[in-house]
């Protein structure tokens, strides 16, 4: 039995629809990624999953249990990371965890003893008395996961857990999440950032407008645009001269980008390509720092099978 599983699940607001039939499921032990810009429906999903929010129509089961009609249970089987913490600026670190686990019924030396441990866990002992209003964006970020599993719960939702954060402390908590997985929860990331789902997932979801276009590893997804070939060129000192050229070598056979210090060709044949742009260059003395051909990127996969340009992954929600 699939430990998440979601079918046609559906939510408009005032005839717009936000999620528009997601369906997908999650096995035990399991990292799931919800990939896609922000917008694309992904918080909404989440909020559905956790019982925060009544889904226009379809169905969720967390451990066979229905999210709707067992919410309580389903409660407990959880944790929950919000993209924005949830936790009491001017309670302590430990005050925090312990209030957690009293929500959840744990008696009160049952939640400190394991607030104590998560602690130590999260790397956060020596701020066991601060108040969680003056710990750093990493430290908040790492309290709010760490009172997301007070409970011990088999299944942990996690949505944009490292957005805002530095690229040390975005790292600690990837670590912490792949721990998680190997202790054998079950989790559901939602993500804008195609690395992360990348390193971290077992299998994808790209969403788009409230659509799930495509689920698959990220291996497979990357292995279903892999008929595309590209080749990466470095030229010494390109002048616009030398674009025309390269866009006149193109034509109708070939697709050339520029990246930022190097032209991307995606070609059908690589060594007839090579072939021409070897007498392009001989004819036009264009000097050549490097070339390399080139294994399809989640990112590529991303933006083949959405139409999306990649900067619409980089734009933040404070953007809109």
């Amino acid at each position: 039995m699939d430990t998440v599983a979601v079918s046609g699940l559906k939510k408009s607001y005032d005839g717009f629809t936000a999620v528009d039939g997601v369906s997908f499921s999650i096995g035990r032990g399991e990292i799931f990624g919800l990939l896609g810009p922000n917008g694309a429906g992904k918080t909404t999903t989440i909020k559905m999953l956790s019982g925060l929010s009544r889904s226009s129509s379809g169905d969720v089961k967390i451990m066979g249990r229905d999210v709707v009609r067992k919410t309580l249970e389903v409660k407990r089987l959880i944790g929950v990371v919000p993209e924005t913490s949830n936790l009491y600026p001017e309670l302590t670190s430990l005050e925090n965890l312990v209030f957690a686990g009293r929500l959840y019924g744990m008696k009160t030396a049952e939640a400190r003893a394991k607030a104590e441990e998560l602690l130590r866990v999260f790397g956060l002992e020596e701020k066991r008395n601060a108040p969680f209003g003056s710990l750093s964006g990493g430290m908040k970020r790492r309290l709010t996961v760490a009172a997301s599993l007070i409970h011990e719960p088999p299944v942990l939702f996690l949505d944009e857990p490292t957005t805002g954060l530095d690229v040390m402390s975005a790292r600690g908590l990837r670590e912490i999440i792949q721990s998680l997985k190997g202790r054998g929860t079950t989790i559901l990331l939602t993500t804008h950032y195609i690395d992360e789902a990348d390193r971290l997932c077992d299998r994808v979801g790209i969403i788009v407008k409230g659509k799930i276009i495509a689920i698959d590893t990220p291996d497979g997804l990357k292995k279903s645009i892999a008929a595309k070939k590209a080749v990466d060129i470095k030229i010494v000192a390109p002048g616009p001269e030398v674009e025309d050229r390269l866009r006149l070598l193109a034509g109708n056979a070939y697709e050339v980008e520029r990246r930022e210090r190097f032209y991307r060709f995606h070609v059908g044949n690589i060594n007839s390509f090579l072939a021409e742009f070897s007498a392009l260059a001989r004819d036009n003395g264009l000097e050549i720092e490097s070339i390399d051909t080139v294994t399809p990127s989640l990112e590529d996969a991303f933006v083949e099978i959405t139409g999306l340009h990649r900067e619409v992954m980089v734009e933040e929600k404070h953007a809109h």
